[in-house]
């Protein structure tokens, strides 16, 4: 097949809509359901990911899509007790391309909701019951069990979007898209990102561990396919906090930071505790986290309120608490698109435990970014490769 009509453009106002190939057939397959415009760029750019994550690190990889940029990204490392709890897998039989799903739509759940899946591996029956569960738009795999496509035929009343890729398929060298009518083209990125980015160790700590770099390489190869400016917060092989498409870095930076915040806090044994009534929905628990550990707690604790999911009043989750549990938070990797051009960069990214830092380098200002990770003795890379994505 060479042309698919979609249901319509990024709005339904958008119409007519299709996807083409100029040469060749399409390199992918609708199994179920009916695509529309940006189901289609969140799979092309998730399935990128995923392959390069796959190929770069050799483990299952995963990732969680939201209008064109990652909420979430994983590879397959396995879970402990309390992330199990968190990712509501307690007592689920887990396989290792079900882990890599589960942790990249536990990076950001507030944000996953509605996502768009990517797996590198074949769809199975463990993924694909999982992700039964959790609200979502569609899923693209280079293979699905029988048993997987027919749970995931199920969802959406039937109307689930299920897409087969091409695991072989490679681009054009030269891709070319329309903005007002006017044609842009650029050679397709093929930027290699492995462990030899990292080699350039700036710092006065040099010691970058395997699991520190395994995790870096997991961050740049996500803010590939991530819109800019970007930076991307991960540990033990998932991404915990994505800031997409700022402005200022510091910004990306602070948003990124306060989702790893959330990450962290949810394993607070007070957190942990929460009295949720049996049957309050996932959604609905993940909305009365949030609120939970916010400055807005309070919210959920007035009288009338907390009824609606808890079977009792919990304990308040204090400032002076979230402080202390943040202060144990350690270990993080952070990468980042481009260069930071000023070392406040550095003091938010430490207030959430990042200690490994890859970025481009180049700025007038390394110096200063270079003394201010030293302050702190972390570790940091330059790459000198940038990684804009639009």
């Amino acid at each position: 097949m060479k042309e698919l009509e979609l249901k319509y453009g990024c709005n339904p106002n958008q119409k007519p809509a299709k996807v083409y190939m100029k040469e060749g057939e399409l390199p992918f397959k609708v199994l179920n359901g009916r695509p529309g415009y940006i189901n289609l760029m969140d799979a092309f750019n998730s399935w990128q990911l995923v392959r390069e994550l796959k190929k770069a690190t050799g483990l299952p990889a995963a990732a969680s899509f939201k209008h064109v940029s990652p909420a979430g990204a994983a590879v397959s490392v396995p879970l402990d007790d309390t992330l199990k709890k968190i990712y509501f897998v307690e007592g689920v039989e887990l396989t290792p391309m079900s882990t890599a799903y589960i942790r990249a739509r536990g990076s950001d759940r507030m944000c996953s909701y509605g996502d768009f899946a990517a797996l590198s591996d074949e769809c199975d029956a463990a993924t694909a019951s999982f992700m039964k569960r959790e609200v979502s738009d569609g899923i693209i795999a280079p293979s699905y069990s029988d048993e997987a496509l027919e749970i995931l035929k199920t969802k959406k009343k039937g109307n689930y979007l299920i897409l087969q890729m091409d695991p072989d398929y490679e681009p054009e060298p030269q891709e070319t898209r329309q903005i007002f009518g006017i044609t842009f083209e650029q050679g397709h990125n093929n930027a290699v990102i492995d462990g030899s980015l990292l080699e350039n160790v700036v710092t006065k700590n040099k010691d970058l561990p395997d699991a520190a770099k395994r995790d870096l390489i997991v961050s740049l190869i996500t803010l590939k396919y991530t819109q800019s400016n970007s930076v991307c917060f991960v540990k033990d092989g998932q991404a915990i906090g994505i800031g997409a498409g700022q402005q200022s870095r510091v910004h990306c930076v602070r948003l990124a930071g306060n989702k790893a915040d959330i990450w962290w806090l949810r394993q607070h044994p007070k957190v942990l505790a929460l009295p949720f009534k049996e049957d309050v929905r996932r959604p609905d628990r993940d909305n009365a986290i949030d609120v939970y550990i916010s400055e807005e707690h309070d919210d959920i604790l007035r009288d009338g309120e907390w009824q609606r999911v808890f079977t009792e009043k919990p304990e308040v989750l204090t400032a002076e608490e979230k402080k202390e549990w943040l202060a144990k938070m350690e270990g993080v990797s952070l990468g980042s698109d481009a260069f930071f051009p000023f070392g406040d960069n550095i003091e938010r990214a430490r207030k959430s435990g990042v200690k490994y830092v890859a970025e481009a380098g180049g700025s007038i200002r390394d110096d200063n970014v270079i003394e201010t990770c030293d302050k702190y003795d972390m570790v940091m890379a330059f790459t000198g490769l940038r990684l804009f994505h639009h």
